[in-house]
């Protein structure tokens, strides 16, 4: 008999380990991993190299639409490296928006609403035929609010710090641990408080705290309630 598929749809802050973990989940139960945060930083990368940023941090909207319009974006596995690339325009950007420049950037292009909406458009499209992880800040309340599972992840201030740090380092970019909690400070309180599907956690999300756990830990975490979640629609066919 075959398993039901669902919607898993993982939010939380940035650095917390979302996309370690969706991918972890996806590999686990045989689904599509998206990651949400991509297609934002290839945008960002887009209004970039058409020179948006060179005079201001804050472009305005009607510039970042024309480019928005412009761009095609598609999310392609490959099955060498194992991991899903983004392609801007039909170039492979994946290892390009991981940059710090990208990063100080996408946070702007994130608050934008036409920016959110179109990528809302986008995910709902990618995820419409079920078996997909989707992680994002804003997947379980405003892309897939009937998701049948929503986690959403969290960990203490110093600790995501850390993590993102040690993770820049590990990529060779240099990096200050107190530029890089200052960072995450700014990116909590812009995702938090902006307009357009803020961070926020969804009513009946399931809350993680991987302050001290490790993946295989959370792993554990997640057979549980997989199983608890899919077994009634199992039972239902």
């Amino acid at each position: 008999m075959k398993q039901h598929q669902i919607i898993i749809a993982l939010d939380g802050h940035s650095s917390c380990g979302k996309s370690t973990f969706a991918k972890r989940i996806a590999a686990e139960v045989g689904y599509a991993y998206i990651d949400t945060g991509a297609m934002y930083r290839a945008v960002t990368l887009a209004c970039m190299e058409a020179g948006l940023f060179d005079q201001t941090d804050a472009p305005p909207e009607g510039e970042v639409e024309r480019i928005l319009k412009g761009i095609t974006l598609d999310l392609k596995h490959n099955p060498e490296l194992e991991r899903t690339e983004i392609y801007l325009n039909g170039r492979m950007v994946e290892d390009r928006i991981r940059n710090m420049d990208v990063s100080e950037h996408v946070s702007y292009i994130s608050t934008l609403a036409k920016v959110r909406r179109k990528m809302v458009e986008y995910q709902r499209e990618l995820g419409a035929s079920k078996g997909v992880v989707m992680d994002g800040r804003d997947i379980g309340t405003a892309v897939f609010p009937e998701a049948e599972l929503k986690i959403f992840l969290t960990a203490s201030p110093g600790v995501r710090a850390m993590r993102r740090y040690k993770e820049l380092l590990e990529k060779g970019m240099p990096a200050e641990l107190d530029q890089v909690r200052q960072n995450l400070e700014k990116r909590d309180r812009i995702d938090s408080t902006r307009k357009e599907s803020p961070l926020k956690q969804a009513p009946d999300a399931l809350i993680l705290d991987n302050s001290h756990m490790t993946v295989d830990q959370q792993m554990d975490w997640f057979r549980e309630v997989f199983n608890r979640t899919i077994s009634p629609m199992d039972g239902a066919h």
